[in-house]
């Protein structure tokens, strides 16, 4: 939704931003399935994310104190006191988060978070 408005004699158009999608949620779900004591922390994280509207990735480290940014898009949120972790793209333009992967800490440490 846009509106625009005249002001100081310079046109500004003001975008509604939607809040954030999960794609994926199901991975979130079947992870949960499997580790009981990551449900409630897990469905905490996507209600959270799903209320966001960002208007760049720096923003999610102010928002939430267990987010490490990583480049290329991708964020790596901390789950359950860094038990669990989730790594993401985000596309912030679209209010995107795209889950690519999700484990424990120890599964994670054996992996590249940068080409899952």
């Amino acid at each position: 939704m846009h509106s625009s408005y005249t002001f100081c004699n310079f046109n500004v158009t003001l975008v509604a931003v939607p809040p954030m999608n999960i794609v994926t949620v199901s991975r979130i779900k079947k992870f949960y399935l499997e580790h009981a004591d990551a449900k409630l922390p897990l469905q905490v994280f996507i209600a959270r994310i799903t209320e966001l509207r960002i208007q760049n990735l720096n923003e999610l480290k102010q928002i939430a104190n267990s987010v490490d940014v990583i480049g290329n898009n991708r964020v790596i949120f901390n789950i359950k006191g860094n038990k669990y972790r989730i790594i993401t793209v985000v596309l912030v333009r679209n209010q995107t988060v795209y889950i690519r992967w999700i484990g424990t800490h120890a599964e994670y440490d054996r992996i590249d978070a940068n080409t899952v």
